[in-house]
């Protein structure tokens, strides 16, 4: 693909009729393995130059990220002897950003984001589960299981979910306050609009930092790919067309699929082998 990452995406894992849950699934600690960043790589110059502004790192005061620094590289697929020889920060060593989930308190005391999906990391530092989910389109069940969530996820296991969203930018970096939202393109032809459109998924796993703590580190990993090249199969388009078709206009708005919502459905019901209407 175009930006050099990968896209690891299960469409059967898109809930159809679409509603907003956690759709968490647990793994095998086996499976907890980060995504060495690959040197060149238009990720690789993205996180680069976030990380050289400064601006990529929270922390709440006294708070001490060391523990999870620990677990993180414990999770390299070099090993952790190998990763701390290497002394690369998180920001240039891994696909993935990272967080912490503090379950004493249910809080965000430390981030290490660099490429954050139209949600600005400083914002986030020290608030509770709740609050942080608070801008959430459809949120009620989220926010009112949010203590059972910080419980489960904070409990020792490793945890896994997938979101996506389809998006008119090639860009990883998507911070509101560094750039503005690029216009859908021209709706006139579906293919012609579905040519300028990028599947953009998040695959993000919570697994534990242990070390006598009640945290778990949360991974982010972003993942673009023209929509054209990742929606190879009937099946594919028939989930995506079934998902979009069915989500409220508050999620529509909240994903920003609102005006691009007609031209993809026609897209993608051409795709699934349906006539165009």
């Amino acid at each position: 693909m175009a930006t050099g990452a990968a896209v690891e995406f299960d469409f059967n894992h898109i809930p159809v009729p679409f509603a907003m849950r956690p759709g968490l699934r647990r793994l095998e600690p086996a499976r907890v393995l980060l995504t060495p960043l690959t040197p060149g790589s238009p990720l690789a110059a993205e996180k680069r130059a976030i990380y050289q502004t400064g601006h990529s790192r929270q922390v709440r005061p006294g708070f001490d990220p060391g523990p999870a620094l620990r677990a993180i590289a414990e999770r390299s697929r070099v090993g952790a002897a190998a990763f701390f020889s290497l002394q690369d920060p998180p920001e240039l060593a891994f696909e993935e950003d990272f967080a912490v989930l503090d379950g004493t308190d249910g809080t965000i005391p430390w981030l290490c984001v660099c490429l954050p999906s139209h949600w600005a990391p400083e914002d986030k530092l020290g608030l509770d589960f709740a609050t942080l989910h608070g801008p959430v389109a459809d949120n009620a069940a989220l926010v009112s299981a949010s203590s059972q969530l910080v419980a489960l996820v904070t409990a020792g296991d490793c945890w896994e979910r997938q979101v996506w969203t389809i998006t008119p930018s090639s860009r990883f970096d998507q911070h509101p306050r560094r750039h503005a939202r690029n216009p859908w393109p021209s709706m006139d032809d579906p293919d012609a609009f579905a040519a300028q459109c990028w599947l953009r998924a998040e695959r993000q796993v919570f697994f534990p930092v242990g070390q006598g703590t009640r945290q778990a580190v949360f991974t982010i990993r972003v993942m673009l790919e023209p929509l054209t090249e990742a929606v190879q199969e009937p099946s594919q388009a028939r989930r995506l067309h079934d998902a979009l078709a069915s989500m409220s206009q508050a999620v529509l708005a909240y994903k920003n699929l609102t005006a691009a919502r007609a031209p993809l459905l026609r897209w993608l019901a051409s795709r699934r082998g349906d006539p165009i209407s």
